[in-house]
């Protein structure tokens, strides 16, 4: 089979592998997606502090089944699957309660294990999940950054009728405002600068406000009255967004910090003392936000298309990080597509 290998940061070249056995709790797929998300562009860069070289990337994807181990009863040839990138210790603390997200030997799929970037690829059986048939191979490889959404909004807690601000508006910011929709929250509110990025959210039907233009502090105030916001969702990664977040959070209220800091954070601490503020911390996924993130798109309730920019052939597979560079805020998620579509 082929497979993509980046072998230094910005090189990939392909080679032809041997396609591994099936053990019997195991099962092979043939993939037909897979996503390019923010931590991949860093591997692409030589950015990502925990990912070395060569390394076959690929973590978001969707995958038909075509052979199922002896042990294997939950699937057969031909069901629709998407897959969860994590591989765990299970021995550790998180791990035995029930926080193997937060594995303390943690591996992921395309960062310091193989990733999905291949024609076939054979996984844990447990490590699938099937995907209803009005999921479409395009919407499959996105229910990992839906997983991702659906965790944040879970670490907060019970959104229903909460008023929910979400600072950024990219792809996981996008999501995570939709999911907090879905989920039953009061109000939903996107701060972004990028007005591709605005439009993208007005098209899930997200309220905006766009903080060059308009005052937060005041945009804040008009949408969800003078008591603000339950919950802020910084999903930035920088210093200002998070400083935002500390600044125009309600006293006692909580801020669940989604975004990556590639930087050490600088924030304004005696503010999160002194108005007694919770700040939560949100890693990845575990099963049951993928089981949700399933629900939800099988619903109708996640607009997916206006986050899709470009489709990208498998044998063009550097060209995705080209078109990222070249489009910056416009190219939201590039799909790499495999080469018989």
């Amino acid at each position: 089979m082929i497979q993509a290998l980046m072998t230094k940061p910005g090189v990939i070249i392909y080679q032809d592998v041997d396609i591994p056995a099936v053990g019997p709790d195991q099962i092979k797929v043939k993939m037909k997606r897979i996503g390019v998300c923010g931590s991949d562009i860093h591997v692409n860069y030589g950015k990502h502090p925990f990912t070395s070289y060569p390394v076959v990337q690929g973590h978001e994807v969707s995958a038909e089944v075509v052979e199922v181990g002896r042990n294997v009863t939950d699937f057969t040839s031909g069901d629709k699957v998407t897959i969860q990138p994590q591989v765990v210790c299970g021995k550790c603390y998180p791990c035995t309660h029930g926080m193997y997200n937060d594995c303390e030997v943690l591996k992921v799929m395309g960062f310091q294990t193989t990733g999905m970037a291949s024609e076939y690829f054979v996984t844990e059986a447990a490590k699938a999940l099937k995907l209803p048939d009005n999921i479409s191979w395009d919407h499959g490889s996105m229910i990992e950054p839906l997983a991702v959404a659906v965790h944040a909004m879970r670490r907060y807690g019970d959104v229903k009728d909460k008023k929910v601000l979400v600072l950024g508006g990219g792809t996981i910011g996008n999501l995570v405002a939709q999911t907090a929709k879905a989920m039953g929250a009061n109000k939903v509110l996107i701060s972004e600068v990028s007005e591709y990025r605005l439009e993208a959210a007005k098209k899930a039907g997200i309220e905006t406000v766009n903080p060059v233009q308009k005052d937060l502090k005041e945009a804040i105030r008009h949408s969800f009255g003078p008591d603000g916001a339950d919950v802020i969702l910084e999903c930035v990664g920088i210093n200002a967004t998070m400083n935002q977040a500390i600044e125009y959070a309600r006293k006692g209220s909580y801020i669940v910090v989604v975004g990556v800091f590639g930087d050490l954070a600088q924030m304004n601490a005696a503010l999160i003392q002194d108005h007694e503020l919770t700040l939560v911390g949100t890693a990845m996924y575990r099963v049951e936000d993928y089981q949700k993130a399933i629900e939800l798109a099988e619903a109708g309730l996640i607009e997916f298309d206006a986050l899709i920019t470009d489709h990208v052939p498998f044998k063009e597979y550097k060209k995705a990080y080209q078109l990222i560079d070249e489009q910056k805020d416009k190219a939201m998620k590039v799909i790499i597509v495999m080469d018989e579509e």
